[in-house]
């Protein structure tokens, strides 16, 4: 018999969606206030693998990654989630719409998980209404993408992304250090 264990402490990761790097600086301002010290933050990436946000938010649009310096217990996601989502209903335009997407997850040594509140047969539920989307699982060296994960966290340019910021936590989670990097 297995005994219970403690799960180690994970690196929050939040993809923000937009048609402006203004309302992302924004929202990432909210996040550092939040969450603390952002130590990463990905260029800015076109967001054209999908029109699903389309008609909210209009086109085209660009995505940033940003990491904190602090690891967190993996069981905060459900909060994390309801946070963003307070987030994002804080800057709905004029009409109600959303004008920027924050979609909160983790990187474990295991996988990139992503919170969701669609739930789904792929998806466990956690608590609060929000669901677990194992998006990535790593394995043969890489993050690998699953059948259901999203075409763009599926993408070489996305895994590769994943795979530094894997590596910059499992240092981290070693040794302790951090460091503030963009790219």
């Amino acid at each position: 018999m297995s005994a219970p264990s403690t799960p180690d402490p994970v690196k929050q990761v939040v993809s923000l969606i937009s048609r402006g790097k203004d309302l992302i600086a924004v929202a990432e301002s909210e996040l550092s206030r939040e969450y603390g010290r952002i130590d990463f933050m990905s260029r800015l990436i076109p967001f054209d693998r999908t029109t699903y946000y389309h008609a909210e938010m209009g086109e085209p649009l660009i995505r940033r990654f940003v990491t904190f310096e602090k690891l967190v217990d993996p069981e905060r996601l459900p909060e994390v989630k309801r946070w963003t989502d307070g987030l994002e209903s804080r800057h709905r335009d004029g009409e109600g719409k959303r004008t920027v997407n924050c979609d909160p997850g983790y990187i474990a040594l295991d996988h990139l998980i992503l919170a969701t509140n669609k739930k789904y047969s792929h998806r466990p539920y956690l608590r609060s209404g929000v669901y677990a989307d194992v998006t990535l699982v790593y394995k043969r060296k890489s993050f690998q993408p699953l059948e259901w994960t999203y075409p763009d966290y599926g993408s070489q340019e996305i895994i590769e992304l994943m795979n530094r910021l894997r590596e910059r936590y499992r240092v981290q989670l070693r040794t302790g250090a951090t460091s503030v990097i963009t790219e």
